[in-house]
């Protein structure tokens, strides 16, 4: 096969859930484990960093990676889904992974896909593993999927473990309550391996310790070992600061968005935690927080794509995603808002639609995935409660219409699923 071909082959034979929903969902590491052995267990060659939590992980994972890599090492990098590439699910040092590896790859685990039938998702964490361990990195930090406990990627033995925060999200699989999904997202916690935890949220707080007493491993919780005295976004960048006694230290980064700083300050504590690991040098953090778009090809959280009108894409879809991404909105000065928007079938409208902007134009739109809500239906119910807009029959189609009808002082906002985004940029 070439690589159109194999790539149809991993789309159409496994099951995907960002595609297909709940027949991808398997709470169970067999096939992963049975595609790993096969392979040699490429994922005990190799130290990571595992991150698990509902929002941010991959904002921290591409900070993470660009630091470490500015300093003189080998990181690798696991995300997902995908944006325009499927490659982008697997980098190191910011290159994507080349067609010729996956062809390979997939051909010589082509007869154990048929045997065992595993999704896509148990497919594609192989194949990360397998290249990181023929590449010999130095380093990978890896994100989960969906939950933790039963994630794919959780057959890890970690430097160290970290969890974002908890929100709802995937109530259907991680369950109904925050306590419930902080369970799942807990899983990722290994024996004596130290746990970090990005936010504070004192209603989960026990679930956190209660796992970490466990496994016997040390926690930490990110402000407690890292302050940010100041934060200021814009949609150049942003920019903090810290004490180290009383000394001010000063650092930017080119990531935008208010939410980053939860994510900034989660990424300052890690380093705390790995600083000796490396050997990391405070030059090479700072370097690496200047260029994480550049050094390991970051997309889709608070992105420009031009001005006049000001247009930006935000790949929020759950609940805090969009609540972050009303604060972004709110610190721009603009005279009319449009939004492109579409969903997934999965989410709950009723929780979502009353925190849209209820002052702005929107542009109903289905993302072009079998999993995708239809956008008559989601115009209805979102008129139902309250906002104005009209439905289009595709993404490019909303958003050409939304392009159209602003001015150049007005706001253009595209969002509420990474495969909305993922057809504009």
């Amino acid at each position: 096969m070439n690589y159109q071909e194999t790539l149809d082959y991993l789309f159409l034979k496994l099951p995907m859930f960002q595609r297909v929903g709940d027949q991808a969902f398997k709470k169970d590491l067999t096939n992963t484990i049975r595609l790993l052995e096969s392979l040699g267990n490429p994922h005990k060659t190799f130290k990571s960093i595992h991150i698990a939590g509902t929002n941010g992980k991959g904002s921290l994972t591409h900070i993470l990676a660009s630091c470490l890599q500015e300093n003189g090492l080998k990181v690798a990098c696991y995300t997902s889904p995908h944006y325009k590439d499927f490659r982008e699910r697997i980098k190191i040092n910011g290159a994507l992974v080349s067609e010729a590896y996956i062809i390979d790859f997939v051909e010589r685990v082509k007869p154990l896909i048929e045997e065992i039938e595993p999704s896509f998702f148990e497919i594609t964490v192989a194949m990360a593993f397998d290249y990181f361990a023929k590449e010999k990195v130095d380093v990978a930090v890896i994100e989960t999927g969906m939950g933790g406990r039963f994630d794919s990627t959780n057959v890890l033995t970690p430097l160290l473990s970290i969890i974002t925060n908890i929100s709802y999200d995937h109530q259907q699989f991680l369950g109904d309550t925050l306590e419930k999904i902080g369970f799942e997202k807990a899983g990722i916690i290994k024996d004596e391996v130290p746990v970090l935890i990005g936010e504070y949220q004192k209603e989960i707080e026990d679930v956190f310790t209660d796992k970490a007493m466990q496994m016997s491993s040390s926690m930490f919780y990110a402000h407690e070992l890292f302050k940010i005295a100041d934060y200021d976004s814009s949609f150049e960048g942003s920019k903090f600061s810290t004490f180290f006694g009383k000394r001010k230290i000063f650092y930017s980064t080119d990531l935008a968005g208010p939410f980053q700083k939860k994510n900034l300050q989660t990424a300052m504590a890690a380093f705390v935690l790995l600083k000796e690991e490396f050997d990391l040098s405070d030059e090479a953090i700072r370097r690496g927080l200047e260029n994480i778009r550049t050094n390991t090809y970051f997309l889709g959280r608070c992105m420009k794509l031009q001005d006049n009108p000001l247009v930006i894409v935000d790949s929020a879809h759950n609940e805090a995603g969009i609540k972050e991404l009303n604060d972004i909105v709110k610190s721009i000065a603009y005279k009319k808002l449009y939004f492109v928007y579409g969903t997934v079938t999965d989410k709950d409208l009723s929780k979502i639609i009353p925190i849209l902007p209820a002052k702005a134009s929107y542009y109903f739109c289905k993302a072009d995935i079998p999993r995708g809500m239809d956008a008559e239906k989601l115009s209805t119910a979102a008129q139902s409660l309250g906002l104005t807009g009209q439905h289009y029959p595709s993404v490019q189609d909303a958003y050409k219409s939304a392009l159209k009808d602003a001015s150049a002082e007005d706001l253009v906002v595209v969002s509420g699923s990474i495969f909305v985004v993922a057809e504009v940029i």
